[in-house]
């Protein structure tokens, strides 16, 4: 994300073919219900992320995040889907509320999430 981008943009998102390949949609090769519970755990952990509405038939969660510095609160949607190929993908959109430009703190906590995501679902080598 370019300094330009950080300061006029504040709101990110997912997308299969993202410039960032660390802000891609996920597909996973797992029930949906196994991916639902994990995205449910991680966002309930996420320091200063505030559940406020999980419909698993829909598949979306809606959460506050507040800031740490400034204890701004931003929106972040996760999308839980059934994909293609019987895989599951998972999209996240995070804006936030207030300002024009966000330092890149809404890709940021994206990123942080998906790493924490994959890590959570990937294999255990043997």
């Amino acid at each position: 994300m370019s300094r330009l981008t950080s300061l006029t943009q504040n709101v990110a998102e997912t997308s299969p073919n993202a410039e960032d390949p660390r802000l891609r949609t996920r597909f996973y090769a797992l029930s949906r219900e196994t991916v639902w519970n994990t995205v449910y755990v991680l966002a309930a952990a996420q320091p200063g992320w505030d559940i406020l509405e999980a419909d698993q038939a829909e598949g979306v969660f809606e959460i506050e995040s507040r800031t740490r510095f400034l204890n701004c609160v931003d929106d972040v949607t996760i999308r839980v889907r059934p994909a293609s190929g019987q895989r599951i993908s998972v999209d996240l959109l995070s804006r936030s509320r207030v300002g024009k430009g966000d330092l890149g703190t809404q890709a940021r906590r994206i990123r942080h999430f998906l790493a924490a995501l994959d890590n959570a679902l990937s294999p255990t080598p043997r």
